[in-house]
């Protein structure tokens, strides 16, 4: 054992994290049956198959999207009960006294005859485009009375899905979106339009590929299962807890040396995690206690953990499964959504490193000591391994340029060999140590042990595949039904009358117009996972942003709007009251929910700026400018583009030192002031334009001059007041 795992959390609290993250990603059911069991084990790897077989030999697109559809919603309605509390609705009780059997087990070990049934149900609704597909593309926008009936049972049973896995306000959205297509003629004058018979609503929300089976189920499909996947099996192979002792090996012996550990651990975890809760749950099992053994309040090592997960959705290549909707949205590579949010994702997190720093420093932590720490080299040695997946993942992706698809089933193979040799390996390793030390068993045959060890890699892989199954659930569910929102709003133009709307409000002020996007974003977050967050917000709000900045003489490129609105929703991870995050990371704590919350959003403040600065500040996304029609033109300069990220940087950790109250000391409110001032001009030079009238670049140059002055001012004064101190008797 490693001094990192002797101090992980006691089982109970490291268990009631665990069930708050399977409410959300996995479903909370353990069933006592065998049978069930068995059953939801054969969907999974079902599921894993039909996906790595579909990367090998594409099908059509929109059966694979009905398969894949139909496996996430069968495994809902098995793996996430009716209810999620002990005692029942008052109208399941009301059933009781009828059938006095009915649903007296315990609800999370066991799965009632119903739900089989509705996991039936709900599965051939989605697998009837698959059955009768060439009938249904031969009478194309005539839908017969039993495609309007399997429609009809497709959604209600799609949002009975969404609201077991994703909790109520997805689906109470997707209503209130159905419900405008047929109150279109009853609405206000400014919403109103003439109102959508079923027989249309049906064909384009359940029949065609512009509702349920749109791009975001689409993109699910190709690309989000195979990225999900891998990081499933790396983690099954050891990777994550690599991931940990590294970054505690090499940081955990400096001030604050655990949280900053933790920021750096679940930036590498969040490469391959789509997910800030299990990042959360993942890292901060082993994170948290060591934070709080070195000072840091219990609220405070969870607010780390959670500001740090949730950045996690920022990173490249997955981006929350953001990446690849963006990609198929917007209709560009990519690679160039990877382009654009690679610095911004890397200021962010420099920033939070940063933060940590200035609380260890205000706080007084010190450092672990050296003994209770794994040595660095070989710590990084025994696992190199690891990195050659991802190194593969990012050779083929991002220097050779192959598909995305390729790219991770490559990256899946070379992993899968590693999980099947590395535990051999490692035997016989452990056998030669134990044979030169003279503790070999005389009996132990070396056949036996390396043919346990290969039982065991092939049992990581099926766990690997199972657990990736399982992780998707809740994605799967979530981009189908986004899709119904996104099908009303192209059928009924809504597009058009909510920047009518939004413009009315913010009285054709941009500024205002993001802020208020900024708060919808945040406000939806708080009850939708991101990637439903993100598909709405880009359907309504992102076409806003660039309308209305045209409107105002500035032009908005399409990713810069859509980078804006995913900001925004991932910081809902950690908003309270429902930042399921930070309920994660307080029950590791033992801390207070909404304290953890609260903190880790002031951490994440430093986040909540950068949209507002690439927005306005293109080169901060490699951006040189945009077409009239909001297309790219990337900038080429690499000496402007590592100054512009310098700068960008500068002004983050400004903001920091502004928030915290602390830079090279102790900070007095008018330094606070001149250090949210330096932040601005750093960020936007031009809004001093008219009192400094030189470039921007000089202005940003004569800044990052007075911000190192000012901090080398308080770094001497820190040094005068600890040297009087230590003179004091």
């Amino acid at each position: 054992m490693s001094e990192i795992e002797k101090h992980v959390v006691d089982a109970e609290a490291e268990a009631e994290a665990r069930r708050i993250a399977a409410e959300v990603e996995t479903g909370p059911r353990e069933p006592a049956s065998r049978f069930t069991t068995a059953l939801i084990t054969l969907l999974c790897l079902a599921w894993s198959g039909f996906q790595l077989y579909i990367a090998f030999r594409p099908i059509n697109a929109i059966i694979a999207r009905a398969w894949h559809l139909a496996f996430a919603i069968a495994l809902v309605y098995l793996a996430y009960p009716l209810y999620k509390h002990r005692r029942p609705p008052f109208w399941l009780r009301g059933l009781q006294r009828l059938f006095p059997r009915l649903g007296t087990r315990p609800h999370r070990e066991y799965v009632p005859v119903y739900d089989f049934v509705f996991a039936a149900v709900a599965a051939g609704a989605a697998l009837y485009i698959w059955w009768d597909y060439e009938g249904i593309v031969m009478r194309s926008g005539l839908p017969t009375r039993l495609d309007v009936w399997m429609g009809v049972v497709m959604i209600v049973f799609l949002l009975e899905a969404a609201r077991r896995a994703l909790g109520p306000a997805l689906p109470t959205l997707c209503l209130i979106f159905l419900v405008y297509t047929f109150a279109g003629p009853y609405m206000p004058e400014i919403l109103r339009h003439r109102g959508i018979p079923l027989e249309f609503v049906i064909n384009d929300m359940y029949l065609s590929d512009t509702g349920i089976f749109g791009v975001p189920l689409g993109v699910s499909t190709s690309f989000v299962f195979l990225f999900v996947l891998f990081g499933a099996l790396l983690d099954k192979a050891g990777a994550g807890k690599y991931f940990i002792d590294v970054a505690f090996a090499g940081l955990g012996g400096l001030r604050g040396g655990p949280a900053k550990a933790c920021v750096v651990a679940s930036g590498l975890t969040g490469l391959v995690s789509g997910s800030s809760i299990a990042n959360t749950v993942t890292t901060g099992t082993f994170t948290i206690p060591l934070m709080k053994k070195v000072g840091l309040p219990a609220y405070k090592a969870g607010a780390v953990e959670v500001a740090a997960s949730t950045n996690g959705q920022l990173m490249p290549p997955i981006m929350g499964a953001a990446a690849f909707i963006m990609a198929e949205i917007l209709g560009i590579p990519y690679l160039d959504v990877v382009r654009a949010a690679f610095f911004p994702a890397v200021i962010s997190y420099m920033a939070l490193f940063y933060v940590v720093h200035l609380e260890a420093v205000k706080l007084g932590i010190q450092a672990l000591p050296r003994s209770e720490l794994p040595p660095f080299l070989k710590t990084v040695l025994r696992g190199l391994h690891y990195v050659i997946p991802l190194a593969i993942l990012i050779l083929f992706l991002v220097v050779l340029r192959r598909s995305a698809i390729q790219s991770a089933l490559l990256a899946i193979e070379a992993l899968v060999v590693i999980m099947l040799v590395q535990r051999p390996i490692m035997a016989y390793l452990a056998l030669g140590a134990r044979r030169r030390a003279g503790t070999l068993d005389p009996e132990t045959r070396l056949g036996a042990v390396l043919g346990r060890a290969l039982l065991q890699g092939l049992r990581d892989i099926w766990d690997g595949l199972i657990a990736g199954a399982r992780n998707m659930i809740a994605v799967g569910v979530a981009t189908a039904a986004a899709g119904i929102i996104v099908g009303v709003v192209t059928i009924t133009g809504l597009v058009g009358r909510f920047v009518t709307v939004i413009e009315v409000i913010s009285l054709g002020n941009v500024y205002l117009m993001l802020i208020l996007t900024a708060l919808t974003s945040i406000v939806l977050g708080m009850g939708l996972p991101t990637t439903a967050n993100y598909i709405i917000m880009a359907t309504l709000t992102a076409p806003v942003i660039v309308h209305l900045g045209a409107d105002a003489g500035l032009v908005f490129p399409l990713i810069a709007a859509h980078l804006f609105v995913f900001y925004f929703g991932i910081l809902a991870d950690d908003t309270p009251p429902v930042g399921l995050a930070a309920y994660a990371a307080a029950a590791i704590a033992r801390a207070d929910p909404i304290r953890t919350g609260i903190q880790g959003f002031t951490y994440d403040l430093r986040t909540a700026i950068l949209p507002f600065v690439f927005i306005f500040n293109l080169d901060l996304l490699m951006i040189a400018g945009a077409t009239p029609d909001g297309g790219i033109i990337w900038e080429t300069n690499a000496l402007k583009i590592a100054f512009v990220f310098v700068a960008s940087l500068a002004a983050m950790f400004a903001f920091a030192s502004f928030m915290q109250g602390w830079s090279g000391d102790r900070c007095s409110w008018p330094e606070r002031l001149l250090l949210l001032a330096i932040a601005i001009a750093l960020f936007r030079p031009g809004l001093y334009e008219e009192l400094v009238p030189v470039p921007d670049e000089a202005v940003q140059a004569a800044t990052l001059l007075l911000y190192g002055l000012l901090y080398l001012h308080q770094k001497a004064r820190h040094r005068r007041r600890t040297a009087a101190q230590a003179a004091s008797p």
